[in-house]
């Protein structure tokens, strides 16, 4: 009897491994990116990049365009922004942003099929003004997305609007509540800020606006005045935004002994330096100014429009489809040499350029 127990005990904990064994996670992967002792690793989860990889998959590009022949310009009416190019290059265009933007509805999602030289659908007068900004992208902000460029796809991803944007919240309501403002900040489920209970709302100070970027003191005993800690709240809020939104860690633009320092900081902060006054620039240039055309159904409560932050290019990856080079494969959507797409000078904040050389 006593060794018949002893046996069932034993195949008991022969079970109870192995069911704990199947319901252990598997390693996550590390690779070191800093010095050793300054815990600078980027963790992945090789499951969910399995997972998310048909995501950041480029679509094939269309055969090349003979750049040879008469402009578009020359044969089509209305052609505002695309006009230098020939005409196998417009088409081959046209083409590959239908497939991008609009694949269900084709080119009638954006051309009144009676007449396509006709502006009376708001959805041409939108994308004109995207392939605008998608030049300015491409022209303008090497600083940011380099030779690689982007393109309709980069945001769209086979989506008449791009499934990652933003809208302003409503002001939070205090009239006959107990515990008064909440600043906007602990509501739960607030995908912005990573359900947590910073404000939920970092893009309108900094991607709209152009509040400084700033935590704290870099001294013992600051002589300037300290950063509320409002303020400190609301720059981890974006921070986390852009940690989720391009699937990277802090230590990816930050070296973990010394946050603040930029001389020890990995060359991927000065990128997303850039990319923020690039996504504000891109908001007041490009997508404020198109809020008085669009239906309803695309506003937000407050009656914006929708409008950029870093996910709606990066979608969970450090770069946009894990780097193709769209604008080598899409050289129609360079900017032209010598064209002025923009309608207002570049909004960077002096202040923080200062800040930055200091």
């Amino acid at each position: 009897m006593a060794y018949f127990r002893i046996a069932l005990v034993a195949a008991a904990g022969v079970l109870a491994s192995a069911l704990l064994a199947g319901c252990e996670r598997l390693p996550m992967d590390t690779k070191q990116i800093g010095y050793r002792g300054t815990g600078m690793e980027k963790v992945t989860n090789p499951r969910i990049e399995a997972a998310n990889a048909s995501r950041h998959e480029a679509p094939a590009a269309l055969d090349p365009a003979d750049s040879s022949g008469p402009k578009a310009a020359q044969v089509y009416q209305n052609v505002k922004v695309l006009g230098h190019l020939s005409v196998g290059e417009f088409t081959r265009t046209m083409i590959a942003m239908s497939n991008w933007v609009s694949p269900e509805q084709g080119c009638v999602y954006c051309h009144n099929p009676a007449n396509f030289a006709d502006d009376s659908m708001q959805t041409k007068v939108v994308s004109r003004r995207m392939l605008q900004m998608t030049q300015e992208i491409n022209g303008n902000w090497k600083n940011h997305v380099a030779d690689t460029g982007v393109t309709c796809y980069t945001c769209h991803r086979g989506k008449n609007v791009p499934e990652y944007k933003w809208f302003a919240d409503p002001p939070a309501p205090t009239a006959g509540r107990m515990l008064g403002n909440d600043f906007g900040q602990n509501k739960a489920g607030k995908a912005s800020v990573g359900n947590s209970s910073l404000p939920y709302d970092p893009f309108t100070p900094y991607l709209l606006g152009k509040d400084e970027i700033r935590v704290t003191a870099t001294t013992a005993l600051p002589v300037n005045v300290q950063v509320p800690l409002k303020q400190a709240e609301v720059t981890h809020g974006l921070m986390v935004h852009m940690s989720e939104g391009l699937g990277v860690g802090c230590v990816h633009c930050h070296n973990t002994r010394a946050f603040a320092e930029w001389n020890q900081s990995p060359p991927a902060r000065v990128q997303a330096w850039h990319g923020i006054r690039m996504v504000r620039d891109l908001n007041n240039v490009f997508m404020v100014p198109l809020t008085s055309g669009q239906p309803k159904e695309r506003l937000g409560r407050t009656g914006d429009i929708a409008k950029i932050n870093c996910a709606t290019c990066h979608q969970g990856a450090n770069k946009p489809l894990n780097g193709a080079k769209m604008l080598t494969a899409h050289p129609e959507l360079a900017k032209p040499p010598g064209a002025t797409v923009r309608t207002s000078a570049l909004q960077v904040d002096q202040s923080m350029t200062e800040g930055r050389a200091q």
